[in-house]
């Protein structure tokens, strides 16, 4: 009989006991999100997935490259992201359950990933120590994979279809953990050539992988990093490997640190600091409310919020809406800033103090701090989002569980607190798991329920000018404007140039009759210094002008409607965006067309293109033009198109994408001739249509 055979014994049983215990969380884990996978889509789900039938049914390889393509967030454009969307449709629109379930399933998956993650760390953690200390090891992964799965901050981002932009990111930087680890362990056995596959497929493949489904996948080496400084330490080869061996499997291994672990992480800092340094030393807005020095002063405050939500969990929180977050001013304006600022810094001290003594402790703080380094830093997005902490936050419960489980920390035979015994430390994690299991069916019940979704939400959040409007849109859409009007009123009056709050109150009392004087004049001032509000503005517009003719209120004939653009139209600000600039032009000559003024239509769409020559402007004003009766307009505006683009081409200034996917996609289009067939196919519609109506007039 092999030596130590009861222990190994002992270790296989209590493995597979970890093994159903993460089994039986992953089952509760689906139970506690059933309710929420019979929700809408929400936010930017409606400016992300009507991508898969933009271009007509991903039904052929042409146009699956079209889409996968198309992504235009971050240079990469995450077309692993869009690949994944294709699981659960082809076209749009679509039914949001499919997309839900997917992404519960990723959410799934990802918690195995990370429990076994939790478990090879609880072993490295637990080296040349009792069996019983590696089997404590593995039911401690149960537990810290538990507390993270079954969060409930973490049901904004797995019930939030577009989010499965940041649980891919996650996926692929497990993987490449495990498969980096993996190869350490064949360097270890001095296996060289297998260590070597493991770790570049680990921390090359996965990290491209990574990086195509979200930019701060790109930060797997540096986390990586974190777990070989923090907890790893040198490379050890086992004992029978000989002494040459041994030597030469650690200088080859000294390689993959350096060319996949060290200058990875050192390009991701020095290139955070390239785009970061100058923008915040010239104060650049980048269109937002506030600087980038602002933003780098606000965001301790973000991160103290976070950790409070992930410590002191609760089943609702502010959700999507945040955009009621006032920038910090300076360390002192708000106060909470510097308070923060310490507090942050405070935490790094420990993450890198407490490294010898207490390494899980160590490293679940940095892993958080390092996994928030890209979005949470230089670069010019919104301040807070829940989902920012789906892949920083998978450590950080880990130490309490490695407590709870009684295992000692690697440096020291101490824990950080004295246990407890088996019975309280049982029912702590079991209350621990059970709250926040109703917690999280708690929320996910609200997210399956749209409407009281957007209400509690709004409660929530009174100052938030986006959950007023999502509010007043749920509550129209329930047939209740005279609910939503009050609250909308009270928004607007604290926040008068809220394009957003006037449009919705302008709809609501529209519905109800007739919109007040006070009402029009603030829609009229909205639009008059509003910064770039996107597509609302089209949107808005293109549904006003569609019931402009048979209106529901006095205020939403053509008269006033036309009032509105040309408030619209004396917007600097709003006029300093090309984009914008077109719009209003197409807006104008929509107009113009709904009333019958057809020539003065095509004046208005030749205008727009004129403020920016795209394809894309140009069909769609032809084919407005055509439907309307007049092809020969549509015609004619189509070779308006082909002067300015020959004339642009001519002089070098033709439109050119932004450097990365915009300018793959524009290579594909021209590429299938995508534009030139579309533009034949709408010239020969309306050459049809022109003749007929010639026969017609004979």
């Amino acid at each position: 009989m092999r030596p130590f055979f009861f222990l190994e014994s002992l270790m296989r049983r209590q493995t597979i006991v970890s093994t159903v215990l993460y089994a039986v969380i992953a089952v509760i884990a689906i139970a506690a999100y059933a309710p929420g996978l019979h929700g809408s889509f929400l936010f930017d789900d409606f400016a992300n997935l009507p991508t898969l039938g933009a271009t007509g049914p991903v039904d052929n390889a042409a146009s699956f490259w079209r889409y996968i393509t198309s992504g235009t967030a971050d240079p990469t454009g995450r077309p692993l992201a869009l690949l994944s969307f294709l699981l659960d449709a082809r076209d749009w629109p679509a039914d949001p359950f499919f997309f839900k379930r997917t992404n519960l399933v990723l959410h799934l998956v990802n918690s195995l990933l990370l429990f076994l993650l939790l478990r090879r760390l609880g072993r490295a953690l637990t080296v040349n120590r009792q069996s019983s200390a590696c089997a404590r090891a593995d039911m401690a992964a149960a537990l810290g994979t538990a507390l993270w799965l079954l969060h409930p901050l973490f049901v904004s981002t797995t019930l939030y279809v577009v989010q499965r932009e940041a649980m891919l990111p996650a996926t692929f930087v497990l993987i490449g953990l495990l498969a980096w680890l993996h190869g350490r362990t064949k360097y270890a056995e001095g296996r060289s050539i297998a260590g070597a596959l493991w770790c570049i497929a680990g921390l090359g493949g996965s990290t491209l992988l990574a990086t195509l489904s979200k930019a701060n996948g790109a930060l797997l080496p540096l986390l990586a990093w974190l777990i070989e400084w923090v907890l790893l330490g040198p490379l050890h080869t086992q004992p029978d490997t000989l002494g040459k061996d041994a030597r030469r499997s650690a200088n080859r291994y000294g390689l993959i640190q350096l060319f996949f672990l060290w200058l990875p992480s050192a390009a991701i800092v020095c290139w955070l600091l390239l785009q970061g340094l100058p923008d915040i030393l010239a104060g650049q807005t980048h269109g937002r409310p506030w600087t980038m020095g602002q933003r780098m002063l606000t965001e301790p405050r973000v991160i103290t919020d976070y950790l409070r939500l992930l410590w002191i969990p609760h089943p609702y929180t502010s959700g999507l809406f945040n955009d009621q977050l006032l920038a910090s001013h300076s360390l002192f304006d708000p106060p909470s800033t510097l308070y923060a600022a310490a507090f942050v810094l405070a935490l790094l001290a420990l993450g890198f103090g407490l490294r010898r003594r207490w390494p899980a402790v160590s490293l679940a703080l940095l892993f958080f701090f390092g996994g928030h380094l890209v979005e949470s830093t230089v670069l010019p997005l919104e301040l807070y989002f829940e989902h920012r902490n789906y892949m920083p936050a998978m450590l950080l419960f880990w130490p309490l569980s490695l407590w709870i489980c009684a295992v000692p920390q690697a440096s020291t035979e101490q824990l950080l607190v004295r246990p407890m015994r088996v019975l309280p430390r049982t029912a702590l994690a079991a209350t621990l798991i059970a709250v926040l299991a109703m917690m999280t069916h708690a929320r996910s019940d609200l997210w399956g329920n749209t409407r009281e979704q957007a209400l509690l939400w709004v409660r929530i959040n009174p100052s938030s000018p986006r959950a007023q409007a999502n509010a007043a849109q749920a509550l129209i859409a329930s047939g209740h404007p005279d609910l939503a009007i009050p609250p909308l009123r009270r928004g607007l009056s604290r926040s008068p140039g809220e394009i957003q709050l006037a449009m919705n109150l302008f709809g609501a009392e529209c519905q109800l009759g007739s919109v007040t004087a006070t009402t029009f004049a603030a829609t009229e001032q909205a639009l008059r210094s509003t910064t770039d509000p996107g597509t609302l503005l089209s949107h808005w517009f293109d549904r006003a002008i569609d019931g402009a003719a048979h209106p529901t209120c006095p205020q939403a004939d053509f008269s006033h409607i036309e009032l509105l653009l040309e408030a619209a139209d004396e917007n600097q600000r709003l006029m300093a965006s090309p984009g914008r600039r077109q719009d209003v032009a197409y807006l104008q000559g929509r107009l113009a067309l709904s009333r019958g003024q057809a020539k003065q239509a095509l004046t208005y769409f030749d205008k727009a293109l004129d403020r920016q020559v795209r394809v894309e402007a140009a069909m769609r004003q032809a084919a407005i033009l055509g439907s309307a009766g007049y092809p020969e307009l549509g015609l004619a505006h189509l070779s308006h198109y082909d002067a300015l683009q020959a004339s642009a081409t001519k002089a070098g200034d033709a439109y050119r994408p932004p450097f990365g996917m915009p300018r793959i996609h524009a290579w594909v289009l021209r590429r299938q001739g995508y534009w030139d067939g579309e533009l034949s196919r709408l010239r020969a519609t309306l050459r049809e249509d022109a003749r007929s109506k010639e026969v017609k007039s004979e």
